[in-house]
């Protein structure tokens, strides 16, 4: 009589265990891709979130624009200047009500810009709202990888215009139109009604 044995052969072993592998090998892949995709997925939205908060920034900066020009040694600067630089991009200061952290509601105003400098769009705060023309702004980059910044200004006759103050035009623009084009080609265009 022949007894049957329980148990495996070396050969099913080994079948078992090279399955087995194959099956840790392709875990271990999924596992990677789904990090790795994860990762690419926060970095989008971060940079999203950054596009978001400097639209954000910029709509609530141009909604505080005040029609006051501005005293400096030289005479005075008009309440919005809107203007392009050597590269195409555009440059922007205006007045605007109260410094940005102040709870005062009387404050006095600032002067407040943005432009494209280095790849990054930056926010220019100067010290006061009347300065001498030699005052140098304190400039925070809210954005990188940014390869053009353009803004256009909506005049009383529906006509957008790349500069302004323009004659004959009230001190701050109806709106702006303002346009943004990536290091990797995107365009985003954004318009903001100020009145």
């Amino acid at each position: 009589m022949k007894r049957h044995r329980a148990g495996f052969t070396l050969i099913e072993l080994l079948i078992a265990l090279g399955i087995l592998g194959l099956v840790a090998v392709l875990g271990y892949r999924a596992l990677a891709a789904l990090t790795e995709s994860e990762a690419k997925l926060a970095a989008e939205a971060a940079h999203w979130g950054a596009l978001d908060a400097l639209f954000a920034r910029l709509e609530a900066d141009a909604r505080a624009a005040l029609p006051r020009d501005v005293r400096t040694d030289r005479g005075t600067e008009a309440a919005w200047v809107g203007d392009i630089d050597k590269a195409g991009d555009a440059t922007l200061r205006f007045s605007r009500a109260g410094p940005e952290f102040a709870a005062e509601p009387g404050s006095a105003g600032q002067r407040i810009g943005y432009r494209l400098h280095n790849g990054a769009v930056e926010v220019l705060y100067w010290p006061f709202l009347d300065q001498p023309s030699t005052a140098v702004p304190e400039a925070y980059a809210l954005i990188g990888d940014v390869a053009a910044f353009r803004v256009a200004y909506l005049d009383a006759r529906d006509k957008w215009r790349e500069r302004w103050p323009a004659l004959g035009e009230p001190a701050i623009p109806r709106a702006i139109r303002v346009e943004l084009t990536l290091a990797g080609g995107e365009v985003i265009e954004r318009w903001l009604a100020l009145r």
